[in-house]
C-alpha cells in the first residue's frame, strides 16, 4: 500500500478507473474461451440470423460466414483490449509504463492471447491455435498503430498551432 501525503486524493480510484476496464474485458475475453463460446454455441445464434438475413443462402456459405465472424471476432477482441491497455498505460503515473506503453499494452495482448489458446486446448468442444493467437496479436497491434497515428497527429496539429500562435 503506498504513503500518500495528508490532503492528497486518494490513489485507488484513479487506478481503478485506469485498469479496471482491462481487467474487466481480459475477463471478458478468457471467458469467451469456454465450450460456452464454441463453434457450435456460436451457430446456433449466427446461423438463423444469417437465414432471416439471407434465406436463400447456402450451406457452404453460412460456414463460410461463420468462420469469418469468428476470426472477426478475435481480431475485434484482441484490438479493444489493446485500446483500453494503451489508455491504462498512457495515463500512467509511471513515467517509464507511460513512455512504453505500446510494448506494455502488446505484451499484455500476446501474454491475454497466448493464454486463452492454451486454456482452449483443454476445453472439449474448443481447440487451441498459435494461427488465432497470431490473429488476435494482429488486432492488438493494429489497433495499437492507430493510436499511435493519432497520438502523431495531434501532437503535429498541437505543434503547428504553437508555431502559428
Amino acid at each position: 500500500m503506498s504513503a500518500q501525503v495528508e490532503g492528497e486524493r486518494p490513489v485507488w480510484p484513479g487506478r481503478l478507473w485506469r485498469y479496471g476496464p482491462v481487467v474487466a474485458w481480459t475477463c471478458f475475453v478468457l471467458s469467451a474461451s469456454s465450450s460456452g463460446f464454441s463453434t457450435t454455441h456460436t451457430s446456433r445464434v449466427v446461423r438463423p440470423l444469417l437465414l432471416w438475413l439471407f434465406p436463400h443462402i447456402s450451406e457452404a456459405t453460412l460456414e463460410s460466414v461463420h468462420f469469418f465472424i469468428r476470426k472477426a471476432s478475435h481480431f475485434s477482441e484482441y484490438a479493444m483490449l489493446a485500446l483500453l491497455a494503451a489508455r491504462a498505460f498512457l495515463t500512467s503515473g509511471r513515467a517509464a509504463l507511460a513512455r512504453g506503453w505500446w510494448l506494455a499494452a502488446f505484451a499484455l495482448v500476446a501474454c491475454v492471447s497466448l493464454l486463452d489458446e492454451y486454456h482452449q486446448s483443454f476445453v472439449p468442444s474448443r481447440e487451441g491455435s498459435i494461427y488465432d493467437s497470431l490473429l488476435d496479436m494482429v488486432g492488438g497491434a493494429s489497433a495499437l498503430a492507430c493510436v499511435a497515428l493519432w497520438l502523431s497527429l495531434r501532437r503535429g496539429g498541437a505543434r503547428a498551432a504553437k508555431r502559428r500562435g
